[in-house]
């Protein structure tokens, strides 16, 4: 007993003295030491990053990591306006975007609070009041009455113009589950349109529902807004919600943040905001399979994704599959479909086949941050890129050297992070 006492005790002061022997450490004060630290940081940056991408059990290293780079740089005043700033703008811009989801009141990861988020943004993302009633509620809260659910959408689409048509389907994911429960897997995807006119915006509702014979009930509703904004662009927002189910066979509908839930970082699986729809083979029926491909000729009708004044997409830099030639901006994602390369074939660079589509003034590039399970399922999946017929082995095969190509630390073929990262792409 003595014994673990001991070791515990040991272990606290060891640990104390770690941590006050580094913040001791010198701070790099020449252009030379600088440069040493910043190859040192970069490197272990990225691979802690990849080794999060690789396995969510790493979350505690990389924050640790990315915490001590912070406390070094405002120690040391390698910040915004110093001269390291102005010789590593990249590296500076993307640890103050990273640091944000670490502040307690910035799940989201955005330039403003939760709070501030959710309160600015409520008037786009609200559920529609014809989909919160107790009658509705009640019948898409399982499987099993979701054919009531389904007659009342088409009972409401009767009194609605040809232009405000609700287009809805019920499908399974093929890679995320719900916030509240990640084995949960189907989904009733409501898109009710918006009046770009009117300043009206368009909502994506999903309901997750309960599977078949299961007591325990799936809570989530989440609703992606998407509003048009200046130069072809389009603003999108997000919000969660979580359902509540009373006893007495009523139910609430109340945001995931306000009921004290907190909310995650959504541009980690949202790269494109709108994400396109590829249903598990099989799990939409027949008479609704031309809905899933309506909806999803919509998202390509969006002009290239922005988030208004919450998050500079910039800040973050290229992505897997990126060039280092600047990408003019297109009308559509369609447009970025169709300068798609022709000829895809199983000798297509990575690169070229998705930097067509993926980079800031069109779908948006898929950097770090970024969720392995929906770059994974997209790729070995056969989706994407776009136009590509590729065996298993082959798209298992491009799926490595995409990972690689982005996060490789080699220092005579650094990845496309790293030698973003340390200005090479200027």
């Amino acid at each position: 007993m003595r014994l673990r006492i001991f070791q515990s005790v040991f272990l606290v002061v060891f640990v104390l003295w770690a941590s006050a022997s580094i913040s001791a450490l010198p701070c790099p004060r020449t252009s030379s030491q600088q440069d040493a630290w910043l190859g040192i940081k970069v490197d272990a940056l990225i691979r802690s990053a990849r080794a999060l991408y690789e396995n969510e059990n790493a979350q505690n290293t990389y924050d640790r990591l990315l915490d001590e780079i912070v406390r070094t740089m405002k120690r040391c005043s390698l910040v915004d306006g110093s001269t390291f700033a102005i010789r590593y703008p990249e590296f500076v811009g993307y640890v103050n975007a990273l640091s944000l989801a670490r502040l307690d009141d910035h799940e989201l990861g955005f330039n403003v609070s939760d709070e501030v988020y959710f309160a600015e943004t409520q008037k786009y993302v609200t559920i529609p009041d014809f989909l919160s009633t107790p009658r509705f509620l009640k019948t898409v809260t399982r499987f099993e009455t979701l054919s009531q659910a389904k007659a009342l959408l088409r009972e409401m689409n009767k009194s609605r113009s040809a232009d405000e048509q609700l287009i809805f389907f019920s499908y399974e994911s093929r890679h995320l589950g719900t916030p509240d429960n990640n084995n949960s897997f189907r989904r009733l995807l409501i898109v009710v349109p918006g009046n770009p006119a009117q300043h009206i915006p368009e909502k994506w509702v999903q309901f997750g529902l309960t599977d078949p014979g299961l007591r325990v009930r799936t809570r989530n509703v989440s609703v992606v807004a998407v509003v048009p904004g200046s130069d072809n662009t389009t603003n999108t927002y997000f919000k969660d919600y979580f359902r509540t189910y009373r006893r007495n066979g009523s139910i609430e509908i109340k945001g995931r943040w306000e009921l004290g839930y907190g909310d995650d970082n959504c541009l980690k699986c949202h790269k494109s905001g709108v994400l396109p729809i590829f249903p598990v083979d099989g799990s939409v029926i027949r008479d609704e399979l031309p809905f899933v491909e309506t909806v999803n000729d919509r998202f390509l009708s969006y002009g290239p994704l922005r988030f208004e004044r919450y998050l500079d997409l910039s800040k973050f830099g290229p992505g897997i599959g990126s060039v280092r030639m600047p990408e003019p901006i297109v009308a559509s994602a369609k447009q970025a479909h169709g300068r798609s390369p022709s000829n895809l074939n199983a000798t297509t660079t990575a690169n070229a086949a998705c930097v067509s589509c993926h980079h800031a003034n069109g779908l948006g590039p898929l950097n770090w941050p970024m969720d392995s399970k929906v770059i994974s399922s997209f790729v070995k999946g056969g989706k994407m890129p776009y136009g590509m017929e590729l065996s298993k082995r082959e798209r298992a095969k491009l799926y490595s050297q995409l990972v690689e190509d982005y996060f490789s630390i080699d220092d005579s073929h650094p990845g496309i992070l790293k030698a973003w990262l340390l200005g090479k792409n200027r």
